[in-house]
């Protein structure tokens, strides 16, 4: 018996790290390798619910370790910080990204596409189109959720025009209006009312490593930031809590208006001043306004990076 093959996104897993493994484990499948499946690496989000409600899919499996030699393929990320436990000494068959490689070795060599797209569903569409795979209409969403989710609407600066055209043949795949779809989904991902701070923090939060110096950059969408302001005693609180536990040396949590594309971040740790040369704005309360500003891995993340 052939050993299976786990296809999985990144801890605290959006909806492109979701629906990209499911439909990664579709196209392998379809090219016939049969001994493949998508698994998760934490909570679904309510925005990902959405979709898999939609499709009626049920959420992949749960898996918190992998065992040594377990064949893995990584979807919407490289980094091991940001992968599953035990994965140093996984056999990493395939690696499809579209995030900068960071702290990433392997014994072996690998299959390894990164593009510089706003989503791996991008890559993933055009792998479809390599291998001359017909896309259904289930993966025809799926994958278009991702890519909405991912460039917000078209909004984010990541949008290149390769998801442009990727979303208009998926949207005639799909057979529905992609616009009100994606909005709504994005709507029910920003319904952060039952989260505690600890959860709001946590669920789109990116681990990251440089030089020894360890951060973490969070960000939650929403539709009123003022809303979400309302808890910022308490999700400092819980910050603190993380920066503690976690030996972190910066975190940073950006909450995103997706209807108007801005941000207002809320910065704690020993290094602060990072976000205050990325940005050149004093931080005031802990927290800056960034008009404009929606995108963690082109806008936020590179300017920190900089001055860490």
């Amino acid at each position: 018996m052939e050993k299976e093959i786990l296809i999985f996104g990144h801890k605290n897993p959006d909806t492109d790290s979701i629906c990209s493994s499911l439909v990664k484990e579709r196209l392998n499948k379809k090219l016939g390798e049969e001994n493949c499946r998508a698994v998760r690496l934490g909570k679904i989000n309510k925005e990902t619910k959405y979709v898999l409600d939609y499709l009626k899919l049920e959420e992949p499996e749960l898996i918190e370790s992998v065992n040594e030699g377990q064949e893995v393929i990584l979807i919407d990320h490289n980094e091991f910080n940001q992968s599953v436990e035990g994965i140093e000494k996984a056999k990493v068959l395939e690696v499809i990204d579209h995030h900068r490689i960071a702290n990433f070795e392997t014994s072996e060599p690998l299959y390894y596409t990164a593009k510089p797209y706003g989503c791996t569903s991008t890559i993933l569409f055009g792998e479809y189109k390599i291998n001359n795979v017909e896309i259904s209409k289930e993966e025809a969403i799926l994958m278009a959720s991702a890519i909405m989710s991912d460039i917000l609407l078209l909004k984010s600066p990541t949008t290149t025009e390769y998801d442009k055209k990727a979303l208009e043949e998926l949207e005639k795949i799909a057979g529905i209006d992609i616009k009100e779809y994606g909005l709504e989904m994005l709507k029910a991902g920003t319904d952060l009312n039952d989260f505690t701070a600890k959860e709001l923090i946590s669920l789109d939060a990116k681990s990251l490593d440089k030089n020894g110096t360890k951060f973490v950059i969070a960000q939650v969408n929403t539709v009123s930031i003022e809303d979400v302001l309302t808890r910022q005693e308490e999700l400092e609180n819980a910050i603190k809590e993380e920066i503690e536990d976690k030996g972190l040396e910066l975190f940073v949590l950006a909450i995103t208006d997706i209807l108007n594309s801005n941000s207002e971040i809320i910065a704690l740790g020993n290094k602060v001043e990072a976000v205050e040369k990325a940005f050149d704005k004093k931080l005031e309360n802990n927290r800056t306004f960034l008009e404009g500003v929606v995108s963690r891995k082109k806008q936020i993340l590179p300017n920190i990076d900089k001055h860490i």
